[in-house]
């Protein structure tokens, strides 16, 4: 299996985002030094598909994947891309404060510690429904690590089309999210332009 080794704070800088978008309190000092070389249209096409990939933890080809399973749904297909990449198993368990960060949320599904509807999944790409039940396993809930994780991510907002028990480690999926209630910060008319080249 392929993985993203890339220092995150570096990536972070090289694409223009804040590591807070990823669940990272940390903060960079460092400046860009190409910072006032103007950019080719490509250029920023390119660096929005990125950021999209870097963000949700999806390398290329499955994200080839998801734009053309986008492109073929009804609707706009930039917007129909972000909502599958949303719904994703690991960005759910981010979302709903059961991990840090995603990377974290990938490895807690990878693990094995994540029950949809009572049935043990350990695929991050897979996709939540309306009405599915996420939660941590029974014999998983007690450990230290998801005390620390409660702590850590009590104050975070969670999304309106999901519903959070934290005491419970427990979460539903009231609704698909809209394009306007995802607050990444990817411009996906860009990735569309790209991949329509």
């Amino acid at each position: 299996m392929a993985v993203n080794r890339v220092p995150v704070l570096k990536r972070c800088r090289s694409l223009g985002l804040e590591p807070t978008v990823l669940g990272i309190d940390k903060k960079s000092t460092r400046e860009l030094r190409r910072a006032n070389r103007k950019m080719s249209e490509y250029g920023l096409q390119l660096r929005e598909k990125q950021k999209a990939k870097f963000i949700y933890g999806v390398l290329e080809k499955p994200f080839r994947n998801y734009y053309k399973k986008a492109d073929r749904m009804k609707g706009m297909t930039g917007e129909n891309l972000m909502i599958m990449l949303e719904c994703r198993l690991d960005n759910v368990v981010f979302r709903l404060g059961m991990a840090r960060t995603r990377r974290e949320a990938r490895q807690i599904v990878d693990h094995k510690h994540i029950l949809v509807n009572g049935k043990q999944v350990n695929i991050p790409s897979y996709q939540v429904k309306v009405g599915d039940v996420i939660e941590i396993k029974e014999k998983c809930r007690g450990s230290q690590r998801y005390k620390d994780i409660v702590e850590a991510t009590g104050g975070r907002l969670i999304p309106e089309w999901l519903d959070s028990d934290l005491e419970a480690l427990k979460g539903t999926v009231k609704e698909l999210p809209s394009r306007d209630v995802i607050d990444v910060p990817v411009d996906e008319m860009l990735i569309v332009e790209l991949y329509s080249k």
